[in-house]
């Protein structure tokens, strides 16, 4: 029985019990992938409970659960990352940003879904969306070794210290920027500057070398590079704990799958370590009470600081588009219901936007709460926003708790995931798929892996269209060869008479002309013999025509004309014949007199025309 705002209340037992679970399964995530992105657990939890109920309520969806997932929370931390660099490691000045940059993205997310952009999400190709599925997994796996043995690189003093030259020179370089943005820089400011440089103190040098260190530490790259380093400087308790998840994590699947194992993992493993009272490295503490809104996202706003980062925004909101309605395909797969696409974006971009002004990580539909959601017997949105409540109840009564949990189960936890979030289905099709879907799949691979993530999806997306394009203008073009009646006829075309075929040349146009089609058919020219006075170009099969497509054959008809030779077109379809009449190919080129609706109509009018009678009041002209 529906409400007047649309809650169906017919399932609430199912719904409460799928949303409780669902909220239970998604607390270690959410502060996994929150310590994950630097912005700390409470980032994760603040997101998981705000997506989770704002996508819910105003999504199209009924049993979708949202939250951080694995992709956004891979694609935040390079734009998190990236911003505090640009505030000396800052992350005080930087949340601002940070914050904009979601709520932009959710912005665009549900800017998609008003403009009927859902419906084309599924066009995008899938070895773009393989090698970014299994390059997620690679940055996660191999981000978090290093917390999993216990080693950071801004406590590892040898290596702080051999930033402390650049350290300086980035310090000073800032002095200078800010300088010139005031338009101060002079002999005199200069020297001021050289001043101020010498008063730089020891903490000033030492907090930006840590901030270096970091970065020249984070990332795939990073990793591996630093990688031989933290080998030597294990520390075995930590690693300890991270397998003891991992195992768990695994093991008890062997057992059981009423319980997610990743939550037995987090309560046994926290549990021991604490009970034991264990010297481990905790995750940063989790304010309590409820989550307050930050307003400086509105109050600290500068949109020439903001600028560079549209695009990022932009990036967000269609990964979070595409990962959200790959969700609800599983969920409608599993209900033998229908979602709503574009309302399931209006809704996704709502409760990012919430979820950032509450300094929360930007969410997606998630996979597997989703299931587990659908399995405990949640059937509509209620099910969403009892997940979220839940999370709240957690963070509110428990959050001094959580905080205790060890940063090592948590990294054994994401190394689970960058595991299970490898498209392995893809990667075991290679040796079988096209050659150049094996390449696009590998170079969204390997540059999201190692470069960029928003860039490598947006040169896989390229790669693939132009690909997809030639492939369509090669078959195309095969398909429209120029034929005389020796070759390949058509049914209706053995009865032409001997006389006929010694001076006509038939055009088959199979499929659109379009810029990836059109080569072939400029050479007609070219293979047309000299006796050919006459050129039926049939265009019954030419449903669409492009301005390419358009200016090759007005060049092709004008070559045609100045040869002497007369055009007929039979079988012309609406839109290539409203195309042509706005550029004059008709009338100027092509007289109406010459457009036949049959084919049979044309070979009547060559066979007038040849007879030196050019009366055809009996055809049927188009």
């Amino acid at each position: 029985m529906k409400t007047k705002f649309g809650f169906d209340f017919s399932h609430i037992k199912g719904d409460l019990l799928g949303g409780i679970t669902a909220g239970i399964v998604a607390l270690p995530l959410s502060l996994a992938f929150g310590v994950s992105s630097g912005l700390g657990p409470s980032a994760g939890l603040y997101g998981a409970i705000f997506v989770s109920f704002f996508a819910a309520l105003f999504g199209g969806t009924n049993t979708q659960i949202s939250g951080p997932t694995a992709p956004m929370t891979a694609v935040s931390m390079v734009v998190i990352a990236g911003i505090i660099a640009t505030t000396e490691g800052d992350l005080g000045q930087a949340l601002p940003i940070i914050m904009a940059v979601f709520l932009l993205g959710g912005l665009f997310q549900s800017a998609l879904g008003l403009l009927g952009i859902g419906q084309y999400i599924r066009y995008i190709p899938y070895p773009v969306v393989s090698g970014f599925m299994t390059a997620i997994g690679v940055i996660i796996l191999i981000t978090q070794i290093l917390p999993a043995i216990g080693y950071y690189p801004k406590e590892d003093v040898a290596l702080v210290e051999s930033f402390t030259n650049e350290a300086k020179e980035v310090i000073i370089q800032g002095m200078v920027n800010d300088e010139v943005q005031k338009g101060t820089l002079g002999v005199d400011a200069l020297q001021q500057t050289i001043n101020r440089a010498s008063l730089i103190s020891t903490d000033q040098i030492l907090t930006e070398s840590k901030t270096l260190a970091g970065q020249n530490s984070s990332g795939v790259i990073g990793t591996l590079s630093i990688l031989p380093r933290a080998m030597k400087s294990i520390n075995w308790l930590e690693l300890i704990l991270a397998l003891m998840t991992i195992i768990i994590i695994y093991g008890f699947k062997k057992i059981t799958t009423k319980v997610p194992s990743t939550l037995v993992a987090l309560f046994l493993v926290s549990g021991v370590a604490y009970a034991f009272n264990i010297d481990y490295r905790s995750i940063q503490e989790i304010p309590s009470g409820l989550p307050m809104p930050n307003l400086s996202i509105i109050t600290g706003f500068d949109f020439q600081t903001f600028a560079p980062y549209i695009f990022t925004a932009l990036t967000l909101a269609l990964l979070g588009s595409i990962d959200s309605l790959l969700t609800s395909v599983v969920a409608d797969n599993m209900t033998k219901t229908k979602h709503d696409p574009n309302q399931e974006l209006i809704g996704q971009g709502i409760g990012n936007s919430i979820a950032a002004f509450f300094g929360g990580l930007p969410g997606a539909g998630a996979t597997i709460r989703t299931i587990v959601n659908i399995n405990a017997g949640g059937k509509t949105k209620l099910s969403g926003m009892i997940a979220g409540v839940m999370l709240l109840i957690i963070l509110v009564g428990l959050g001094p708790i959580a905080s205790k949990i060890p940063a090592a189960v948590l990294a054994g936890i994401l190394i689970t995931v960058g595991i299970g979030v490898m498209d392995y289905r893809g990667l075991k099709a290679m040796p079988h798929i096209p050659r150049p879907e094996v390449i696009i799949m590998i170079i969204v691979l390997v540059l999201s892996a190692t470069w960029n993530l928003v860039y490598a999806v947006g040169i896989g997306l390229i790669i693939a269209s132009l690909m997809f394009m030639k492939k369509i203008g090669d078959l195309t073009s095969n398909n429209s060869s120029i034929k005389n009646f020796k070759e390949e006829m058509w049914s209706d075309e053995h009865r032409i008479g001997q006389s006929l075929l010694e001076h006509t040349f038939i055009k088959h146009v199979n499929g659109p002309l379009f810029f990836g089609s059109t080569n072939k058919f400029q050479q007609l020219m070219t293979q047309l013999p000299k006796e050919a006075k006459y050129v039926i170009i049939r265009l019954r099969e030419m449903d669409y025509m492009d301005q390419t497509g358009l200016y090759a054959m007005e060049d092709v008809l004008i070559d045609l004309v100045k040869s002497g030779r007369i055009v007929i077109f039979t079988g012309l379809q609406d839109q290539p014949k409203y195309m042509m009449e706005r550029v004059d190919i008709i009338p100027d080129l092509i007289p109406r007199d010459r457009l036949f609706a049959e084919f049979e109509e044309g070979v009547k009018a060559i066979e007038t025309m040849m007879e030196g009678n050019t009366r055809t009041t009996n055809l049927h002209i188009v």
